[in-house]
């Protein structure tokens, strides 16, 4: 999509914000000023995706689409919020790097980063995309979900191997969530990066359902010679983002 076709869809979602009953392609067109042939392309294009909603006398209004956005943009606001002096002091008592992610689809993304003075090289970046299946992170949303949303993810993923210990079908996916399941947190072992292990655990809102994970990451042989200090330590700071966030225990 071009600059121009960007700025025109931005223009149409701010128009028909005011406009709950909807409009049709040619009125949208009259009004905004463009040819009507594309403006029908654009908000075909836009409904097809879910972005903009049609009734059944051809008028567009705003879709489900973006209101799952909005309430995806609210949630990492009020969690980064949250979160940001825990995380950091989570970094300082580990000293290894902390992540803090959201879901997208079938991926994470990362919405906070503490680094560390020892932190090894990583490709992990703000606001950048991973798998769900070969992160810690990913495998937390994927133990913690409701179990519906969990398999109906689940069985959208394209497995594929990044490191030779990485996770390549549903059966041994599902093994790995059952334990993580108890033990209340999930790990990803050399599954995304060779040489990184991280621990990753579930934050919780005040509906009772997982609103972030947060992970902390390092050199695998120092990650498993302190892995229940990072364990402890993590646990500690996810419990209490989720009772700031107004969870009560009761998940959904």
């Amino acid at each position: 999509m071009g600059v121009k076709s960007a700025e025109r869809v931005l223009e149409i979602f701010e128009l028909l914000k005011d406009y709950p009953e909807g409009l049709t392609s040619k009125e949208i067109s009259v009004r905004l000023g463009y040819a009507g042939s594309s403006t029908f392309g654009l908000v075909k294009t836009l409904s097809e995706q879910g972005y903009l909603w049609e009734d059944e006398q051809k008028r567009y209004m705003l879709g489900a689409r973006l209101i799952q956005l909005g309430a995806y943009a609210s949630s990492f606001l009020d969690i980064n919020k949250v979160a940001g002096q825990p995380l950091k002091k989570l970094m300082e008592k580990l000293q290894e790097t902390v992540f803090m992610a959201v879901l997208s689809g079938e991926e994470i993304v990362y919405v906070a980063k503490v680094d560390n003075y020892r932190s090894i090289s990583t490709n992990a970046r703000l606001g950048g995309h991973k798998p769900i299946y070969c992160t810690g992170l990913g495998k937390t949303f994927l133990t913690f979900l409701p179990k519906e949303e969990r398999d109906e993810i689940i069985s959208r993923i394209k497995f594929a191997p990044i490191t030779p210990n990485t996770i390549t079908n549903r059966e041994k996916l599902y093994e790995q969530l059952e334990i993580f399941e108890k033990q209340g947190y999930a790990i990803d072992n050399e599954e995304i990066e060779v040489g990184l292990w991280c621990a990753s655990a579930p934050v919780f809102g005040s509906a009772g359902k997982m609103e972030a994970a947060v992970s902390v990451s390092g050199p695998t042989a120092r990650m498993l010679g302190n892995k229940e200090e990072i364990v402890l330590e993590l646990l500690k700071v996810t419990r209490e983002l989720s009772k700031q966030l107004g969870y009560s225990g009761e998940t959904k």
